[in-house]
């Protein structure tokens, strides 16, 4: 009987004192397997993989990208001019869903933006270039009152903070915005 008990107290003494470690040793294996699903989870889609992803679903030339909280604003104008879809791309899985798509647009209203030489991909590669950060937003501007078009880019720096450029659609040619408004005259940096 005096055995018995021995053992028992022995193996209640292992339980107190290799439990927690057991215990501890358990969740941070449980741990170690879901970090890379978590981590995966929190993987972001880029402006560049947005645009891809959008151009796959709805071919063409890119007009316009921006990002919205988990979602990417992607608008699509066909080589043809004809036809224009809005879509938007999840941030974190790079799922596309169309949300509009029109093919009774005006041809002549995108002829500057179907004849650029440089994309919404290639200008939001050549700001990020000349200002470190993530591209958040492309968008084509016509050039209004006798300005020339081109490509307003925003470049979220590490820093926090908003940088907005201009990108020549025929050269590549990137300068920065004097303030934050597309519409203004940002072309006198040109």
């Amino acid at each position: 009987m005096k055995r018995n008990v021995f053992v028992s107290a022995a193996a209640s003494v292992a339980l107190l004192v290799a439990g927690p470690v057991a215990t501890a040793a358990a969740v941070s294996a449980d741990l170690a397997g879901t970090a890379p699903a978590a981590a995966a989870a929190k993987a972001d889609v880029t402006a560049e993989q947005a645009l891809a992803a959008a151009l796959k679903d709805y071919p063409g030339v890119v007009e316009s990208l921006d990002r919205d909280g988990n979602v990417w604003h992607v608008d699509v104008i066909t080589k043809d001019g004809k036809g224009h879809a809005e879509l938007e791309v999840d941030a974190a899985t790079g799922k596309v869903s169309r949300q509009n798509v029109d093919k009774g647009e005006n041809p002549g209203e995108h002829k500057g933006l179907l004849a650029a030489k440089i994309t919404a991909a290639q200008a939001a590669k050549a700001a990020v270039a000349a200002h470190p950060g993530t591209a958040w937003t492309v968008e084509w501007d016509s050039g209004d009152n006798g300005q020339a078009p081109y490509w307003h880019v925003e470049v979220k720096g590490s820093d926090g903070k908003t940088w907005n450029g201009s990108v020549d659609p025929t050269t590549g040619k990137v300068t920065a915005q004097s303030d934050s408004d597309s519409d203004s005259d940002s072309d006198e940096n040109s």
